[in-house]
């Protein structure tokens, strides 16, 4: 089975549909796959449900797909610096479903795992709880959360082999193993592709039985915020 593509709208051929629901990796603005966002974008795909940590910001990774109001829905952690995302939602133009950011993780590694859902003491008696099943265990509340299964996982890596085998770099490693987990195809976009057997098998995040498609591309190196400090 061909895994290497030669652009992200190639890779992508066949899998984007309206209405589906995407598995986005990503922290901040560390790990975006923000070839194959914008690639959707370029296609045109709306009233998508898109589970990710955040949304970018207003220029940047999903944030492009909120511009064009191409997102209906979004399961996130964080809303963050993204001044569009936040208008949308307070507008009622896009629906939200807000996951702590442990559970959103182990929702997305639970449906790559094959399970259908767990309890966690996470975000009882908040909102997060509203309209799901609660449970005591040894005294203790919790509260039942469903695995994520995804119709397509985007995910960025920084090295990949031919046969998939992934590596993330520090940060990149938080949401994208289990965001890419759980769809039912995952296509990673990578800054470098090299010949089978050459990644140290003990340092492969992610083995190429996740991944079915990759492709390989230039990225920016983004900032996500800065801090400054007076001197003494």
């Amino acid at each position: 089975m061909q895994k290497i593509f030669d652009s992200p709208i190639r890779a992508l051929d066949g899998l984007i549909f309206d209405g589906m629901f995407i598995a986005a990796g990503g922290f901040g603005l560390c790990g975006i796959p923000e070839l194959l966002i914008d690639a959707i974008r370029e296609a045109g795909t709306k009233d998508l449900t898109i589970a990710s940590n955040n949304c970018g910001v207003d220029d940047f990774g999903l944030g492009v797909l909120l511009k064009t109001k191409q997102i209906r829905k979004m399961i996130s952690s964080y809303v963050g610096e993204n001044a569009e995302f936040m208008r949308q939602y307070l507008s009622g133009e896009l629906e939200l479903e807000f996951n702590p950011q442990g559970t959103l993780a182990e929702r997305m590694r639970a449906g790559g795992a094959g399970i259908a859902g767990f309890y966690t003491k996470t975000g009882v008696g908040t909102v997060v709880a509203e309209g799901k099943e609660l449970k005591t265990f040894n005294g203790e509340t919790y509260v039942l959360e469903t695995g994520i299964v995804a119709d397509l996982s985007i995910v960025k890596a920084w090295k990949a082999d031919t046969t998939g085998n992934l590596i993330f770099r520090k940060t990149a490693r938080n949401f994208n193993p289990p965001a890419a987990t759980c769809g039912k195809i995952c296509v990673a976009e990578v800054e470098e592709i090299v010949p089978a057997g050459s990644l140290d098998a003990d340092q492969i995040h992610l083995p190429g039985v996740y991944v079915h498609r990759l492709v390989q591309g230039k990225h920016q190196k983004r900032i996500e915020q800065r801090t400054t400090r007076a001197a003494a």
